[in-house]
Formats: C-alpha cells, structure tokens, sequence
C-alpha cells in the first residue's frame, strides 16, 4: 500500500471521527462507531479514480439511527472529497439487524438525495456534521 493510499485513509477517518452523534453525546469516533480499520482505499491504475469502502459499527444491533448515521458519513465525505472518489459506505458484518437494507438505502443516489430533501433530516444531518468550534 502506498503513502498515497494511507493519506487518503487518514484524510477519510479525520473526516469522520468528528461527525457528532444523533442521539447520545459524543462523535462517531468517541463511540468507537467509525475506525481506522474500517476505511479502505483502492485506486486504479492509473490513480484517476479512488474507491473509498467505510464500514462503521452502530452502538447496538437494532439501533433505529444507524441509517442517519451512514447518511451523515455519506453526504461529509461527498462534500469534502473530489468527484474522483467513489464512496461505499456499509454498516459492519454482525452488527446491526437489518444491516443489508441499511447498506442499500445508504448506497442509493436517489434514496439519499430524497432523504436529504426533507427539511427536518437535512437539519439533523447538517447539526451532527458540523465541525467542532
């Protein structure tokens, strides 16, 4: 693996571990929801393209906000990375209930664009994304 490849990981993970959480008190990273290991980075050959994979770990296996929480990793990464970057955002195997329809609401353009339409999920995402002070 090249620095290139490590950069972006630690880039993609300073992104995330400040988004605030939903419910309880704390980043995703103070909650162990996001990790290092969780981030993966791939390029083509010819380093025009990058494929991000995030896999995150709700705090537990029926967490009704787990979808918000990938929706807020989603829309952070698509605003701050280049539009060379495709982005994969999946909750952990074995940690959540119904992890496979998360990962596909998550994964859809046209499921995230409409929820980020609606006024009240748009304020809620916006809140846990901001930076700290």
């Amino acid at each position: 693996m090249d620095l290139d490849i490590d950069t972006h990981k630690g880039t993609i993970y300073d992104l995330l571990r400040t988004i605030k959480d939903p419910e309880k008190p704390g980043t995703l990273e103070d909650l162990d929801i996001v990790y290092e290991e969780g981030i993966r980075v791939e390029t083509d050959a010819d380093q025009e393209r990058y494929f991000v994979e995030v896999d995150y770990k709700p705090t537990i296996p029926h967490c009704s906000l787990a979808t918000l929480i990938g929706l807020c990793m989603r829309v952070k990464l698509e605003r701050n990375l280049p539009t060379n970057h495709k982005i994969s955002i999946n909750v952990a195997e074995g940690t959540h209930n119904t992890r496979d329809e998360i990962n596909k609401q998550i994964n859809d353009k046209e499921r995230t664009s409409a929820a980020m339409e609606n006024p009240n999920i748009k304020k809620v995402v916006e809140k846990c994304i901001q930076e700290p002070d």
